[in-house]
């Protein structure tokens, strides 16, 4: 039962201070989970803290690898949306 942080993390340091086990590290290219420290929380709070407080969807994974923030959860912006919007963008751009 651990939770990992991936490359979407942005280095924003918010995380860090909230992990009441301290298993949340400094690290390049981003912040780490000590796997044997991280107890999600459990017995602290009802949520891990570290995903509550996180700005970036999808940069901690649970234990089964599923983002904690998944995307849309943040914006709201359904990720068939947010795709087309994206490519129309790309498109435009090329012109």
């Amino acid at each position: 039962m651990a939770l990992k942080i991936v490359d979407a993390c942005v280095n924003c340091w918010a995380c860090e201070p909230l992990c009441p086990n301290g298993a949340i590290h400094a690290a390049r290219p981003h912040f780490l989970i000590d796997a044997g420290m991280c107890t999600e929380c459990a017995g602290d709070h009802a949520d891990p803290q570290c995903a509550e407080i996180c700005p970036v969807e999808g940069a901690i994974l649970d234990a089964n690898n599923e983002p904690t923030n998944p995307p849309g959860s943040l914006t709201g912006i359904p990720p068939a949306v947010w795709a087309a919007a994206l490519a129309a963008t790309a498109v435009g751009s090329s012109r």
